[in-house]
């Protein structure tokens, strides 16, 4: 018997029971994954409310946690990529990280370099790589772009933001209290904007680009701020929905994009930039790259034991955290 974070119906961070749970054999393609640490992030919210429908087990619930890291205790049947020992850690699912053991697909995870410590990939892997696709594929960053963040002190924004100022790109980005504000513009974010105090941001971005508004407007929040992204979009420019962390945002009609100056929309998802091997590997490798290098510094700001996993949730849910969010096991 092993302890884990369940969830038999779908609500707020109550929900979250720490129980006992019986791990099995590693089947074919499979791997038994002792863990040290996991990511706490958004998605997890999502599956715990319901909005993002988990797959139970046959006694009716499921575990939450998309990111982790640990060691290999048992491999099966077909497993080549590693072996028992290895230290290896996840960033895309599947959902089942919040234990002291799960099992996992092999092709799930990867090995981490030895110069990373565990809390640090545990609070980075689905952050990173979120990062990682948002300025290196579906949008390439470039120097001397002008660019819209979101929430830039949290865990994805302080890895943008750090990730950016390498590339070269000039990043304005919202905050909700000063102390947050320090926190971003130390990571690289060139201006920042108190949203909570600020009379009018959709006119100050406007203003910090120098009345062209901005290339990209990279929107994690959701309900509260996407149609003022919009409103910051130069002409031609890209509006990136990829949360929801104030509610599901309001709908978009085509009519609009044209009236913003022929603006495009998308709403990604990482599966969809990490779910082939190659694009998986290839994400990780340039995320351990630039950490290992100290291009990106990876500040874990909460961390919990896993038993405090409803903690976690309700800081998370009330922004009161910085950084990236971990369960120490």
């Amino acid at each position: 018997m092993v302890k884990a974070i369940v969830v038999r119906q779908t609500g707020g961070p109550e929900v979250l029971h720490y129980e006992n749970i019986t791990v099995g054999k590693p089947g074919a393609g499979e791997i038994l994954l002792r863990q040290t640490a996991v990511g706490v992030n958004y998605i997890d919210t999502y599956h715990r409310i319901g909005a993002y429908p988990a797959k139970r087990t046959e006694d009716g619930y499921f575990i939450p946690g998309m990111e982790g890291v640990g060691t290999v205790r048992e491999i099966g049947a077909g497993v080549t990529n590693v072996n028992v020992g290895d230290r290896v850690a996840y960033g895309n699912g599947p959902i089942g990280g919040y234990a002291e053991e799960r099992l996992i697909p092999a092709s799930a995870v990867v090995k981490v370099p030895p110069q990373l410590k565990d809390e640090q990939v545990a609070g980075m892997m689905l952050r990173g790589l979120t990062v990682w696709y948002l300025v290196r594929t579906l949008h390439q960053l470039k120097p001397g772009e002008t660019v819209l963040l979101h929430a830039a002190a949290g865990g994805i924004g302080l890895i943008f933001c750090q990730w950016a100022r390498h590339i070269g790109a000039t990043v304005i980005g919202t905050v909700g209290s000063e102390e947050k504000a320090k926190m971003a513009r130390a990571a690289g974010c060139t201006h920042t904007i108190l949203y909570r105090s600020e009379k009018d941001w959709v006119a100050k971005v406007r203003e910090l680009s120098g009345g062209k508004g901005v290339s990209v407007a990279y929107d994690g929040v959701g309900k509260d701020t996407l149609l003022g992204s919009l409103d910051c979009l130069a002409p031609r420019g890209l509006l990136v929905s990829f949360g929801n962390a104030s509610g599901t945002p309001p709908a978009v009609e085509p009519g609009q994009l044209a009236a913003k100056g022929s603006a495009f929309l998308t709403r990604p998802r990482l599966v969809d930039y990490v779910g082939n091997p190659a694009d998986y590997a290839a994400g990780c490798a340039e995320l351990f790259d630039v950490v290992a290098r100290g291009i990106v510094k990876i500040e874990v700001g909460n961390s919990y034991g896993l038993a405090q996993a409803a903690h976690a949730h309700t800081d998370l849910e009330s922004r009161a955290t910085t950084g990236s969010v971990i369960l120490v096991i």
